[in-house]
């Protein structure tokens, strides 16, 4: 259970469904109800299964590259620092940031359910360096189920989200969606410093 929770709200906070609604909301404003829950259920469907195949195949790609786990921790904390720095600091409602050439991108397209709602907006460069980094050698098999468990609880609640974001979006109103940025990108930005001082801590040991 503890690892359960560990994944879920080491995550969560980078994912940050809440950050993604607005663009989700942007990218099917023309689509109905029943399409826009479809492409929901598929954009986290495939979150799910990025994140479960970035956490059983990192270290393979670690090794096969020469790098160290710390090398990533200190690379994906910096990441995540950056993002949680955007998140303070943003002046819009919308609470996760994407290009705006790559939201016109998707409103032209039939299927956004893998890009660029899966990939970037939901399973990030942040997302992706902490399901890496959540994989040790010593973790047993259990461990390894209960940490996919806990990606798969992860997308069952940002679908939630998404399913209800029209009323989420009317109820939170502008000004709930910023403070909840900010309350995200505190979140965010601690974060990404644990992750960088375990990483230095490992390193002078």
């Amino acid at each position: 259970m503890e690892i359960l929770l560990a994944t879920f709200s080491a995550l969560f906070s980078v994912v940050n469904p809440f950050g993604a609604m607005p663009v989700f909301l942007t990218l099917t404003h023309d689509d109905s109800a029943t399409r826009r829950n479809q492409q929901a259920l598929r954009a986290c469907m495939y979150m799910v299964l990025i994140l479960t195949v970035f956490f059983l195949a990192g270290q393979a790609v670690l090794d096969f590259f020469g790098l160290r786990i710390h090398d990533l921790r200190i690379a994906g904390g910096l990441m995540i620092m950056r993002a949680g720095f955007d998140l303070l600091n943003s002046k819009s409602e919308e609470g996760k940031k994407i290009s705006k050439d790559v939201v016109a991108e998707g409103v032209e397209k039939e299927d956004i359910s893998f890009t660029p709602l899966a990939m970037p907006l939901l399973s990030g460069p942040g997302s992706i360096a902490v399901v890496i980094s959540l994989f040790t050698k010593s973790l047993t098999y259990s461990d390894m189920v209960l940490t996919v468990i806990g990606i798969m609880l992860l997308g069952l609640v940002s679908y939630i989200i998404l399913l209800f974001s029209p009323r989420l979006m009317v109820f939170m109103g502008k000004a709930g969606l910023a403070a909840l940025a900010k309350i995200m990108g505190f979140i965010v930005l601690s974060l990404g410093v644990s992750f960088i001082v375990t990483a230095m801590l490992a390193l002078f040991k």
